[in-house]
């Protein structure tokens, strides 16, 4: 009560010196000489006064004073950090603890600080200065606590068990009582204005999309949260989960060779950096379990969702949902089931070949329902014993998933009549490479269209295999090269046996995002390195760079048209934000966006404990950022828009929905529905000139400036889309 007491009054006094010094200086503004000496004399008199009360302790007195300028108003960054600095030196001050009675020694007690401010010396990268940092340091008994006290702790933002408010402005809707806005602006002042600024009516089917999201209810599968818990608890390893033990450190060698304490420095930096990653994988996964075992008995539960800048989707709660990974999308199933009916069974089979992949999810549909009839001996077993059988569901990229549907469908066939099976799991129709599917239909390119199916085929096209291909003929030419006039003749020779889809997926997923040489590169690397091949560090690296320039070389080849939006959007962007402007568009939905990128300035602050230097977003727009960042951002906000298209009409089809960025979500017997209304929503979408619009809005924004003229663009018929069967599978 006392701590409550002394913060609430801190509070109450910095708000009336605070509205004082602002009397004063807007006083001081308006008047000259004597006057404004009179006004800082009489303010100057009040501050003494309340101090003196404050060091009588007549708080009455204070309390009357202070009353007629309290407000609620928020507090700026430095009256935060100035309290919570003093907050943090109560603490200090008071926080001592004592060892357990079993360390207890003879003598007086060990009586000691709980936490202890000190400076911390940082040396830099270079290694030739260093910077003194300070530190609040907790004694180790207390680290240990709060360790143990982990899984306890308590998380605001968990799922709802009854339906989320609806959305009514930028911070009305979701949670009843937890601060919710609709948008996750990340500091940037201007894009919070501009959303605050827009109508309801302007953002009135947005509002209806994320109502949509957020009323689709949830529960926990608890077969699958069976065999997690047991996975988990001796040891994990399996199923993509991380080990829960840490990787053995090497010793170091009885030698002065520098050679060999030089690939032990190596594998010891190697290693450590291991058992940081597994840490922070384990947290995560101890975060997301322990929200599962709590929601486990609920009859269902609801997302409240909101989305980023760019108007992409994401539930407010951030663990256990259905955009996070394997673990949790094969724990999570819909709350409320239906039956499958003949078109629900085929989706169901269909489905589970899309989770076991290895490319069985690049077969016709057909070819897909058959792997699966195959394969009803090992999903019953996968079903019936999970870790005691065969584990033919471990080998599936989603293996949680993938038992998720094996449960499901064995029961479905073991039932009198599988066809009035109620089913609860979301079956999930996904883009083929959505990003260039975009881009595509946006410069109307017929050769990028087939690429990634929005033109109907037998079988689906598979753009990653086709990169992959081009990327092979290209090192093939390569390597009959001469190394010494053409050194990337031995990457290319190393690299032959290599090249596969896989190599270049995340790669071409990213092209149409903005990735980088340098991106692209790692990421191959990685690939690479996953493998165990022969190559040592430093070939791998080299082999990583030369992958990388060709994988970018087959890209543009291929995707000619929207290399030329992408440029097009970059100069754009260039230009306006050379005017120290940031890139502003509306989506498609009346979203507005601003992009956030702005150079930080430094602010000192002086507190009761140090000097604290905090960033500040300046008024300088950073120009590459803005314009390498617009291209992507773009494409982001019109997947957004097609998601939040296709969500308000399945909603008004009284179907069930659920959306992950480029990857829809229904029951298996509404999947056929589903189909049609993506589709049709996708053409809505780009039958309005959408270019033309963006070109429109920038010039009626900036007159003064001249933009280069609109790319040119293909004659792909978007009405293909229709008839395009693998658009989405």
């Amino acid at each position: 009560m006392q701590a409550s007491f002394f913060i609430t009054r801190q509070i109450r006094i910095h708000n009336f010196l605070e509205k004082t010094k602002k009397k004063k200086d807007a006083k001081v503004e308006k008047r000259e000489g004597d006057e404004s000496g009179a006004v800082e004399k009489e303010q100057e008199k009040l501050r003494r006064k309340v101090t003196e009360l404050i060091r009588k302790q007549k708080l009455p007195a204070v309390r009357r004073i202070v009353k007629d300028y309290d407000e609620s108003r928020p507090w700026s960054q430095e009256a935060k950090a100035k309290v919570g600095s003093r907050l943090i030196e109560l603490l200090i001050h008071t926080a001592y603890i004592q060892p357990p009675a079993d360390q207890l020694c003879e003598g007086p007690p060990d009586i000691r600080p709980a936490f202890i401010h000190t400076a911390l010396s940082i040396t830099r990268v270079d290694k030739k200065t260093s910077r003194r940092y300070g530190v609040i340091k907790c004694d180790p008994v207390v680290l240990k606590g709060l360790e143990r006290s982990a899984r306890h702790m308590v998380i605001p933002y968990m799922p709802m068990l009854v339906p989320p408010v609806k959305w009514m402005g930028y911070d009305k809707g979701a949670y009843f009582f937890l601060p919710s806005y609709i948008m996750r602006t990340h500091g940037s002042k201007q894009q919070r204005e501009a959303m605050k600024l827009a109508s309801k009516a302007q953002l009135e089917q947005v509002f209806e999309a994320l109502d949509t999201l957020g009323s689709t209810k949830w529960r926990v599968n608890k077969r699958v949260l069976d065999v997690v818990d047991r996975i988990w608890n001796s040891g994990g390893r399996l199923a993509h989960l991380v080990d829960r033990d840490d990787v053995p450190l090497p010793e170091k060698p009885d030698t002065e060779d520098e050679t060999l304490l030089k690939k032990w420095k190596w594998k010891l930096r190697n290693a450590k950096k291991e058992n940081r990653e597994r840490h922070s994988l384990r947290c995560d996964t101890e975060l997301k379990l322990s929200v599962a075992r709590k929601m486990k008995d609920e009859e269902g539960f609801y997302y409240p969702h909101n989305v980023d800048f760019r108007g992409r989707a994401y539930p407010m709660h951030p663990y256990l949902n259905h955009l996070g990974s394997d673990m949790c999308r094969g724990i999570l199933e819909f709350a409320e089931g239906r039956p499958l009916g003949n078109v629900g069974l085929r989706w169901l089979k269909i489905h589970l070949a899309n989770l076991y992949a290895g490319g069985v999810d690049k077969l016709s549909y057909e070819g897909r329902v058959s792997f699966t009839e195959n394969h009803l001996d090992e999903i019953f077993d996968s079903a019936d014993k999970p870790l005691e059988g065969n584990r033919w569901w471990l080998r599936a990229e989603d293996p949680f998933q993938c038992l998720a549907a094996c449960i499901n469908l064995s029961e479905a066939l073991r039932s009198s009549s599988p066809e009035t099976y109620v089913s609860y799991l979301p079956i999930h129709q996904d883009g083929s490479c959505n990003g260039l599917q975009h881009y595509a239909a946006l410069g109307r390119d017929t050769l990028g269209a087939a690429a990634v199916n929005l033109m109907a085929g037998e079988k689906p096209a598979d753009v990653y295999s086709g990169i992959a291909a081009r990327v092979l003929d290209i090192m093939r030419e390569d390597a009959q090269k001469d190394p010494t006039s053409f050194p990337d003749a031995l990457q290319a020779r190393a690299l032959l046996d290599q090249v596969d889809r896989k190599l270049v997926k995340q790669t071409v997923m990213t092209s149409v995002y903005g990735v980088t040489y340098i991106g692209a590169r790692d990421q191959i690397m990685r690939r690479l390195k996953e493998r165990g091949t022969q190559l040592d560090d430093s070939q791998t690296f080299g082999a990583s760079c030369y992958a990388a320039k060709v994988t970018l070389t087959a890209l543009e080849e291929m995707f000619e048209a929207a290399r030329s939006i992408m440029s097009w959007l970059g100069e754009c962007a260039k230009i306006i934000a050379s005017e120290n402007q940031p890139v502003r568009w509306t989506t498609p939905l009346g979203l507005p966006v601003v992009q956030p990128y702005r150079k930080l300035g430094r602010h000192l602050i002086k507190t009761s404990l140090q000097i604290l230097t905090l960033q500040r977003e300046t008024e300088k727009v950073m120009v590459k950022r803005q314009r390498t960042a617009f291209p992507p951002n773009f494409v982001h906000s019109l997947d957004g828009s097609h998601m939040m298209m296709t969500a308000i009409a399945c909603k008004r089809a009284g179907m069930n929905f659920a959306g992950v960025h480029d990857s829809f979500w229904t029951h298996a017997c509404d999947v056929d529905k589903l189909n049609t209304i993506l589709r049709e929503k996708f053409i809505e979408l780009y039958d309005a000139p959408i270019l033309e619009n963006l070109l429109e809005s920038f010039e009626e924004s900036s007159p003064t400036l001249t933009f280069p003229p609109l790319p040119e663009r293909g004659d792909f018929d978007l009405r293909e889309v229709l008839r395009s069967t693998y658009f989405f599978n």
